[in-house]
């Protein structure tokens, strides 16, 4: 089956978002039913998988507000498309053309408390983690031993625990990343009105997640013998290269020692580079598993919703772009990037790097007005389209498009960027060995030992994952996200970029849960 997640379109659990991570919503089906069989349990997980596709339990037509995270149109609630908002729109990557209210904030860096995007990013990683605590209590050793439920039935479901306890880790990874210092809740806390959840701050949270994906290393299955789709110890590795990677930001102590050890964990987990870079991003790239080591999945017919890589694809198309050439039946004219990203590649027209994926006929370099599509060359990397029959995929209106969480591309920049910084227990040699593998790949030239320096990997980076959430945290992590150091086209809201605040490096509590919840502290500043 292509698809773990089209189970989650036939889930009962049938939950909807509270603004409290302290308390789960009500429900028609109560739990003692939903987790009386196994298949319940199943169904279930298949909700706690699915809510990282999935923006409703009654489909995309649902009105705004419809969704499980209310308050923000359904179309904007699913998760990619918040945390792709959250981490593009606000670098040199990307800009966009629309009008909705506090979209703009985000590239002119502006953004407030009430921000509605990162309200609804904020409520989406909290609720994900609602339902994740809801299943680990319910599928607790205990509860389990009372169930009488056969022995193979009883290990599946820990499985689905502990994936679910790495689903919960992730999202607490991009809290802690974001927001810095969120409510923290785990299953073993008392759900209800009188129990406001706490911050525990990003140091401890931190630790929270380091000391889970640590236990989770030794729990889940060996990489590459998952089903596709779930998670497995390559993910886990993933997931902690990439938070030590970013250690210093988040605690103040680097740990790059670390994020040379888990980056190669993974390299030599058997996973390999897909022969073609503009294969990644296709209606049948489920078939990239030598690559991909986790993903979120769409299916054109069974996860319908307007985020993901339903807005990637069309989002990225307007102007004279064809819209049949990305195999969907129309563009939205939104989102383009700015020319410090197409400066890291040699002239579009003479480029023979594969990743410069850019439409420029009828669109300008200079962005002279953000609102304008054709101001800004569009992106192409997105289509749904077939890798080798060339045919869209299932559905023109939702891309087939699965979405990769973690790629092995990613681990090999992380383990020469943390050889590069000091990292112990790798070596230069290698280091080098994964750049120019990655450079050969997108038929770029490879590059020598002089020339692999840390601004070289930051530059390499983008443009191996632009466009694939990177670019906020590793600017930051470079120091480059708010310093004047680095400008770009309207950063800070000014056509030539301009410095802001630090405090920006981490975006506020929306003030709706700062108000309901009197235990949170905000970020300062804010």
């Amino acid at each position: 089956m292509k698809k773990i997640m089209i189970v989650a379109s036939l889930v009962v659990l049938t939950l909807s978002c509270s603004k409290k991570l302290d308390r789960l919503p009500k429900n028609d089906i109560t739990a003692g039913q939903v987790y009386s069989t196994p298949q319940g349990y199943i169904e279930a997980a298949a909700k706690v998988y699915g809510a990282y596709a999935l923006t409703s339990n009654i489909g995309p037509a649902s009105p705004p507000g419809g969704g499980d995270i209310k308050g923000i149109d359904e179309g904007f609630s699913d998760f990619l498309r918040l945390f792709w908002g959250a981490q593009e729109l606000s670098t040199d990557e990307a800009v966009i053309a629309w009008g909705d209210a506090g979209i703009q904030d985000f590239h002119n860096m502006n953004w407030s408390s009430s921000n509605p995007f990162l309200t609804g990013l904020y409520y989406r990683s909290l609720y994900q983690i609602t339902l994740a605590n809801d299943f680990i209590k319910n599928a607790a050793d205990e509860v389990l031993n009372a169930k009488g439920f056969g022995a193979a039935d009883v290990a599946n479901i820990v499985s689905f625990r502990n994936e679910a306890r790495f689903l919960r880790a992730y999202q607490y990874w991009a809290l802690l990343d974001l927001f810095g210092n969120p409510p923290f809740v785990t299953e073993n806390d008392v759900i209800g009105s009188n129990a406001l959840p706490k911050q525990i701050g990003r140091p401890a949270l931190f630790a929270y997640v380091e000391s889970e994906l640590k236990e989770l290393e030794n729990l889940l299955p060996n990489a590459r013998t998952s089903d596709y789709g779930r998670a497995d110890k390559g993910a886990v590795w993933a997931l902690l290269a990439r938070l030590y990677l970013n250690a210093e930001a988040y605690t103040g102590t680097a740990r790059y020692n670390d994020a040379v050890a888990y980056s190669k964990k993974v390299a030599d987990a058997g996973y390999s580079l897909v022969g073609n870079y503009q294969n990644l991003m296709r209606a049948d790239n489920q078939k990239n598993t030598n690559e991909f080591i986790l993903t979120i999945n769409y299916d054109g017919t069974r996860t319908q919703n307007y985020g993901g890589t339903t807005f990637l694809t069309h989002a990225a198309v307007g102007g004279n772009m064809p819209a049949a050439q990305f195999g969907i039946d129309g563009g939205w004219g939104g989102i383009r990037t700015t020319k410090a990203l197409v400066n890291l590649f040699p002239d579009p027209s003479g480029n023979t790097d594969k990743r410069a994926q850019f439409w420029t006929s009828g669109q300008l370099l200079e962005i002279n007005d953000q609102t304008k599509f054709e101001q800004g060359y569009a992106i192409t990397k997105f289509k749904n389209i077939e890798m080798v029959s060339g045919k869209p995929g299932s559905n023109l209106t939702f891309p087939d498009m699965d979405f990769p969480i973690f790629r092995l591309a990613e681990q090999y920049l992380i383990y020469a960027e943390a050889v590069l910084r000091g990292g112990t227990g790798g070596d230069a040699s290698t280091a080098l060995g994964y750049i120019n593998a990655l450079r050969t790949r997108a038929g770029a030239a490879t590059v020598g030992s002089g020339q692999l320096t840390t601004d070289f990997v930051l530059d390499e980076r983008a443009r191996e994952l632009y466009w694939e959430g990177f670019r906020r945290t590793d600017l930051i992590r470079y120091k480059r996200f708010t310093t004047a150091g680095y400008l770009w086209p309207w950063k800070g809201g000014t056509v030539n970029g301009k410095a802001v605040e630090d405090w920006r490096n981490v975006y506020p509590i929306p003030v709706a849960d700062k108000n309901a919840n009197p235990n949170l502290q905000q970020n300062p500043n804010y």
